[in-house]
């Protein structure tokens, strides 16, 4: 779960491209540069955050290109690169995105969502944490009693939901909308947000979850390979750390 809010000096265009897979290059403005790295008039990149990793790609101009490293949050999202020599405040450069490693945590995230909901729903389970890769995810889960739990009926709920192609949308929903929809879940968060934004992001997996997210997301779950829960390890009184991979079709 990625908890973002709309408000912002740069907008985050990754928030309106949905689905979120293959996304095409953009052409934008290099707006500064500071050491290594390149600040752009617009960016269509993911930012690490919320337990997504951030994209990363190449930035070019003419003959002259540069690794773009992991991009990072900011109000104007950070772009670092392996080297910023030739490039300059003003030059219009194309922003190429690793495609794979998008569409990799773009699954994962979305599967971490019907996890966390299936988990909540059989269990009572709160997700308490979160962090996806293109290999794994691993999710921390409090339980009001751990000793129910058993991860082969999770596996087997949540695959269920993968093959049942589901659709997946995206809402710009106001924050007392969103903190009055009785099916709403991961609020608690929203507190920390300033009053002055207004909207968040709310991502739906149709009746099976709903909640404030800025993450990346396929539009229908037809589009996930079903995952398999490869360890479970306790974190403490009640709580678990469930960690699961994709597999291939």
């Amino acid at each position: 779960m990625v908890f973002l809010g709309s408000d912002f000096l740069q907008e985050k265009l990754h928030m309106k491209q949905h689905p979120g897979i293959n996304p095409p290059p953009f052409e934008s403005r290099i707006t500064d540069i500071s050491e290594n790295k390149i600040f752009l008039s617009e960016s269509y990149c993911y930012p690490r955050g919320g337990g997504q990793q951030g994209d990363t790609g190449i930035i070019s101009k003419s003959t002259l290109q540069t690794e773009l490293l992991e991009t990072l949050p900011g109000q104007s999202i950070i772009h670092p690169v392996v080297s910023t020599e030739g490039f300059n405040v003003g030059d219009e450069v194309l922003c190429t995105i690793n495609q794979d490693r998008r569409n990799r945590n773009t699954t994962m995230h979305t599967v971490q969502h019907i996890v966390s909901a299936i988990a909540n729903d059989m269990y009572s389970a709160e997700t308490v944490g979160n962090q996806i890769s293109e290999d794994y995810t691993r999710i921390d889960l409090k339980f009001p009693d751990r000793d129910k739990f058993n991860s082969d009926d999770l596996e087997v709920a949540v695959n269920e939901i993968i093959n049942s192609k589901v659709p997946v949308r995206i809402h710009n929903w106001e924050r007392k909308r969103i903190l009055e929809h009785d099916q709403m879940r991961h609020t608690k968060f929203m507190e920390r947000i300033p009053s002055s934004i207004t909207n968040l992001r709310v991502v739906e997996i149709v009746d099976v979850d709903l909640c404030p997210c800025g993450g990346t997301h396929v539009n229908n779950t037809a589009m996930l390979n079903e995952m398999t829960i490869t360890n479970t390890k306790s974190k403490g009184a009640g709580k678990l750390r469930i960690s699961y991979s994709l597999n291939n079709r």
